[in-house]
This record gives structure tokens, C-alpha cells and sequence, in this order.
């Protein structure tokens, strides 16, 4: 699917005005995973709970931050809008499957720093929710990994408030680690909920503090990975 939407997308990357290939990059990408979303749940493979992301697509100008447990959280969270714009690493910007769609949707990438801080206000000013894992990449201890700054910065500069996401699931499936040709038992149980929405932060590292302190008492009592749970104790110890 990817493939075949980097066959329109690289030529529309150059053809069409900036404003006009966002939006289209944005909603294809939506409506894609949203097509892929629909076809993992009929096939039985998953069993998602995104009811509560109901509201979500009427949301704009706010940041999204979701924990991120598995490698199939963007997917998700991208076909439930259709004008969420992605902070991906530098690399799946350079990916035969990735690249062209994601240049067209106007995802930006994580480095260098200054760059990625300033295209992600300019997407929140126009109207787009940003889509940021606080954690940074995806969770190797339970309920979640050292929260980066990243989240408050931007929030901070921005002006703009911090809409939370917690994301269950019952399976390590995709998780860091997963071998890629181990079968996981099925079906798998997704569920997001959204939580709690902050304010636009005064200072960036206090407000990390908090928003990983709200998502560890969020997560306290969500299904773990036994991998996940061996990490924090050997932390711990």
C-alpha cells in the first residue's frame, strides 16, 4: 500500500502547491491506515478498542502525546486524522516505503533540532495536530521509557496545549526486540484512550516531569509485557 501511494505521491510532491500537497499527502496517508486498521480488525489479527478517538478529528492546533509501546502506534493514531503532522527520524524519511508519502504529507523530521522545532510550530499555526512520542522512541521499560524534552519545548514555543493518549495492549508484539518472524498469539488487544490535556508550559522541564509522572499513574495498572516488567526490575535493583 505504501508503495503504491509513493506512485502518486512523488510526482504531487513536485506538481502541486505546498498548501494543496499537505493536504492531500495527509489524507491519503489517513485514509490508508485507515483502510490497513479495518483490515487487521476483519482478518481477526487485532482486537481495537479507539472508540474514545472519536473526538480526536475535530481537534487542530494542539500537540498529541501518546505513549509508544509497539511500531503500529503511528499507524493507528494516523488514520484516526486526517491533518496530523509526524515527527519521524531522519532515516524513514529516506525509506523506499515511507519516503515519498511522508514528503508529501510535510512530516518532519526529528534532526537537526532547530529545523524540526521550528517546521513543528509553523504545522501547529496552520491548523495541524503534531503527533510526538514523549518517550522518543518505543518503550523498553514499563509503563514507559525517561520522557524527552522535546514535547515541552515545542508546547512551550508554540503556544499550544498537550493533548494525552495512553496506549494498551496486551501483546509485545512489535514491541522493541520482537524478532520479525516470531507469531505473536492472536487476536491482539489495542486500545487508546485520550487523557488528560495540559496547558502550554511555562517551563519545559518541569512540565516533563509531570507528564511523566500523569503517565506513570495512568499506566500503573495497564497490561505489561513480562520483557518490559524485567527491565524496570533490573533498574530498580
Amino acid at each position: 500500500m505504501c508503495l503504491a501511494w509513493s506512485i502518486i505521491a512523488l510526482p504531487a510532491y513536485y506538481i502541486l502547491p505546498v498548501r494543496s500537497g499537505t493536504w492531500l499527502g495527509r489524507a491519503g496517508i489517513s485514509a490508508g491506515f485507515r483502510l490497513y486498521v479495518a483490515v487487521l480488525a476483519r482478518l481477526g489479527v487485532y482486537r481495537f478498542d479507539l472508540s474514545e478517538l472519536d473526538g480526536l478529528r475535530r481537534e487542530s492546533g494542539v500537540i498529541l502525546a501518546p505513549n509508544h509501546p509497539r511500531l503500529i502506534d503511528a499507524v493507528v493514531l494516523l488514520a484516526c486524522h486526517p491533518n496530523l503532522a509526524c515527527v519521524m527520524k531522519t532515516e524513514l524519511m529516506n525509506n523506499a516505503f515511507l519516503g515519498a508519502g511522508s514528503r508529501l504529507a510535510r512530516f518532519i523530521c526529528n534532526s537537526p533540532p532547530r529545523r524540526m522545532m521550528k517546521e513543528a510550530i509553523a504545522a501547529l499555526n496552520n491548523g495541524g495536530v503534531l503527533l510526538l512520542f514523549p518517550e522518543g522512541t518505543r518503550s523498553v521499560r514499563a509503563p514507559v521509557n525517561e520522557f524527552q524534552l522535546t514535547v515541552g519545548a515545542i508546547a512551550k514555543h508554540a503556544k499550544v496545549p498537550v493533548l494525552t493518549a495512553m496506549i494498551e495492549t496486551d501483546s509485545a508484539y512489535l514491541s522493541k526486540g520482537w524478532p520479525i518472524l516470531r507469531v505473536p498469539r492472536l487476536p491482539i488487544i489495542y486500545r487508546i484512550r485520550l487523557g488528560r490535556r495540559f496547558n502550554p508550559p511555562a517551563d519545559a522541564q518541569q512540565f516533563t516531569r509531570d507528564l511523566q509522572a500523569y503517565f506513570c499513574h495512568e499506566l500503573a495498572s495497564a497490561p505489561q509485557p513480562e520483557s518490559l516488567r524485567c527491565n524496570t526490575a533490573h533498574e530498580s535493583g
